[in-house]
């Protein structure tokens, strides 16, 4: 099983975005991501970042790090230029991007910025068109698509990627699910439906299985009661997983068992160094 750090770049300066992603290189971390967002969800009052300038800076600033987005809103961008910003971003870092994209999950928020449909079933047919096109000037094809979204005559780009960029979607509809086989290389899953994974995975094809998971790290069993609490005043009682190292390990142990290789790490503390570098030592290392 391997780790990414996922870390919404609000509230938090680049500077202290780059220390986290070089905190988790350091500690074990095989990736980092950010969000997507115009607005942050729930706190649109707070500063943010743009997520793909974000993940270059990153990217700038760490050797070895996978980076990108958990995910990439659809609708924020045409087809061509995320296949350009794609490109340039996996040049610039020495081919370690990784290009998560969704339909949206937020449908306020393309209200709100004019940016896209926000009916479910024409933004999953517009991410259906991106693929089949940044897929295709990726392999440096000459592209001619006439659909429903967008319309492409003669098109090309160069350069081509300096190796395979992996797409990561997620969601569990059957429309997405089509998209998770055809594009996919990792299929991330939500919770809730870890008691379907094995019924759903045939769906996935041979994309891998990976999963968002937020973690409160009790580092002593002083801390507890108050990384209990804290935790569940942020993210709510049913979302976090609370627990030791030990307690993580054996979690993250049955989660592999049952399919999942990757794990989006989410810390309730908002990824304090401490805790970075205790769950490489005591959780990334056990199960490495």
């Amino acid at each position: 099983m391997e780790f990414y750090l996922f870390v919404p770049q609000m509230r938090l300066t680049m500077a202290e975005l780059v220390e986290k992603a070089q905190a988790a290189e350091a500690a074990g971390f095989v990736g980092f991501t950010g969000m997507d967002h115009l607005a942050p969800p729930l706190a649109i009052e707070q500063p943010m970042y743009e997520a793909t300038v974000t993940t270059t800076w990153i990217a700038s600033h760490t050797q070895q790090l996978r980076v990108g987005s958990l995910v990439l809103c659809d609708s924020f961008r045409h087809p061509a230029m995320l296949a350009r910003e794609a490109v340039s971003i996996d040049h610039a870092s020495g081919g370690r991007f990784d290009l998560g994209i969704g339909w949206g999950s937020v449908a306020d928020e393309l209200t709100s910025f004019g940016v896209g449909p926000t009916e479910a079933s024409i933004r999953v047919a517009r991410m259906k068109e991106t693929l089949e096109i940044v897929t295709a000037l990726w392999a440096g094809e000459t592209v001619n698509h006439e659909g429903e979204h967008f319309s492409l005559k003669n098109a090309s780009q160069a350069p081509r990627p300096l190796q395979h960029i992996p797409i990561v979607i997620g969601g569990a509809g059957r429309k997405t699910m089509k998209l998770v086989s055809s594009y996919a290389d990792w299929w991330n899953v939500h919770v809730g439906i870890l008691d379907r994974l094995e019924m759903m995975r045939p769906l996935a094809g041979n994309a891998r299985v990976s999963l968002q998971l937020q973690v409160a790290f009790v580092h002593s069993e002083d801390d507890r009661a108050e990384v209990t609490k804290t935790a569940h005043r942020r993210f709510g009682r049913s979302g976090p997983v609370v627990g030791t190292a030990h307690e993580l390990v054996d979690h993250f142990g049955l989660l592999a068992e049952s399919g999942v290789e990757r794990v989006y790490v989410w810390f309730c503390d908002f990824a304090q160094p401490q805790s970075i570098a205790a769950f490489g030592q005591e959780v990334i290392a056990p199960l490495s």
